[in-house]
């Protein structure tokens, strides 16, 4: 997948430049401290889902993948709140940026949640998504004009500097950098950013790099969906809720010690609604 440009939204993508490791370097590691190399694969996979299960983060931090992004502003403000990854980014104090802005598509417009303050709710109708998007085309279009008439770069002495110039321009422009992350610092991304809940237009990043992972390390990606993607954490008064839901009784939310949240989450991740009280 070395060079191969994966699209991503409307105008970004994501490219492999460059990796180190694979599952064999997570057994590697995990073995060195008693002297053992690489076994059979199933035997291999086996202590992967064990280092995982048991959180032993260390040998997957042997892996390590270099990506090449282009995304928009805004996505990256995101996107670099995870701070254990190398980045470079493109600098619009150096280069002029290209016309590109992200807009977008009708299906992706949505009201705001009634429930979640920082989430879309259902999609918006027709009318108002193609409304919305000429606004969108029209405030950066004219942005953009601003920021060209500035830079002037036909007459240099009748502009400003491309770091004054760039300042009007909207979030959804598009910036590229490179970003390098080790395995384990990589799981912990896509937990957050593949998860339902995630911003849509960095989920749609956060699932191509998904598909890259299954290919690259196929025994650790298996594992990472099973207990950290599609599993779950139990505090201890959830366990002791459990426990005792197990032993036929049923407890209501007042008795269970949990938080309002909490009670419901557990009551949606083991489907409880006709065993508790």
């Amino acid at each position: 997948m070395i060079g191969k440009k994966i699209p991503v939204l409307d105008k970004g993508f994501v490219r492999v430049l460059d990796y180190m490791g694979d599952d064999g370097a997570i057994v590697q590691a995990a073995r060195v401290s008693y002297g053992k190399g690489t076994k059979s694969v199933s035997e291999d996979a086996a202590l992967i889902r064990y280092l995982m299960r048991h959180m032993h983060t260390t040998p997957f931090e042997m892996c390590e993948l270099k990506l090449h992004i282009k995304l928009p502003i805004f996505v990256a403000r995101q996107w670099v709140r995870h701070r254990t990854a190398n980045i470079n980014e493109y600098s619009a104090r150096y280069s002029v940026l290209e016309r590109e802005f992200y807009v977008p598509a009708p299906r992706d417009v949505a009201q705001q949640s009634a429930s979640n303050r920082q989430g879309r709710g259902g999609v918006a109708a027709p009318k108002l998504a193609e409304s919305v998007r000429r606004r969108m085309v029209k405030d950066a279009e004219q942005a953009f004009d601003t920021y060209e008439s500035l830079l002037d770069e036909t007459k240099p002495t009748q502009g400003v500097s491309r770091e004054l110039a760039r300042i009007g321009l909207p979030l959804s422009t598009y910036t590229e950098w490179y970003w390098k992350i080790d395995l384990h610092n990589l799981f912990h991304f896509l937990r957050l950013r593949a998860d339902e809940h995630a911003q849509l237009e960095l989920r749609k990043y956060a699932i191509e790099i998904l598909r890259i992972v299954e290919k690259w390390v196929p025994a650790a990606f298996d594992a990472f969906l099973e207990y950290q993607m599609y599993g779950g954490h139990l505090s201890r008064s959830a366990i002791r809720t459990i426990s005792e839901l197990a032993r036929g009784k049923k407890i209501s939310y007042a008795a269970s010690g949990l938080s309002r949240r909490e009670w419901d989450e557990l009551v949606k991740m083991f489907s409880l609604e006709s065993r508790s009280g």
